[in-house]
């Protein structure tokens, strides 16, 4: 696994131990800020179940201006220090050590917020997703974007709260939702 362009490009990233952390392939991550490139620079972004910390490194490294990674394992959170570290990245980041429920009632607003829960928990979906369309006026600036990675079996609704889906890309088993309000 290795950042795709910007800044950092090129450069390796390790992912946490184990089986729990499916991290989004370079292929897809390419295809994700080939459609996001004029969005990312000077953008907050929001990493959540960031597992190794790649989607949020890739933005930061497209200039992204904060990123902010939350996981709640362990093992993930000692990846994505290891990144960071690693890649010489000291500031321009913020660490949720927690649930993404209980980082939602924290964050304020982020023109890009990225989600990708493990593919069986369902219900991690219809949760996360319906919060962001309920607080969408206080956790999304007016022209941000929510994104979700999702198993292309497993599509994901229209709309939650005052998110609706304008596009939805596919690229071998996964899937990728963009939401606006």
């Amino acid at each position: 696994m290795r950042v795709i362009a910007g800044t950092y490009r090129s450069r390796r990233l390790i992912a946490p131990s184990g089986l729990a952390t499916r991290p989004t392939s370079d292929r897809l991550r390419e295809t994700l800020f080939n459609v996001l490139a004029t969005r990312v620079d000077g953008t907050v972004f929001v990493d959540l179940y960031a597992g190794s910390g790649a989607v949020g490194i890739e933005a930061f490294s497209r200039g992204a201006s904060l990123v902010c990674f939350v996981d709640k394992a362990p093992s993930a959170m000692a990846a994505i220090r290891s990144n960071l570290a690693a890649l010489g990245i000291h500031s321009g980041f913020q660490l949720e050590s927690s649930s993404v429920s209980a980082a939602l009632g924290r964050l304020s607003a982020a023109g890009l917020i990225f989600l990708d829960p493990p593919y069986e928990a369902a219900s991690e979906y219809e949760r996360t997703l319906s919060t962001l369309g309920q607080k969408a006026d206080s956790l999304l600036t007016p022209d941000g974007i929510v994104v979700a990675e999702h198993s292309r079996k497993t599509p994901l609704a229209e709309h939650y709260g005052a998110l609706q889906r304008y596009r939805v890309l596919e690229q071998g088993d996964a899937g990728l939702s963009f939401y606006s309000r």
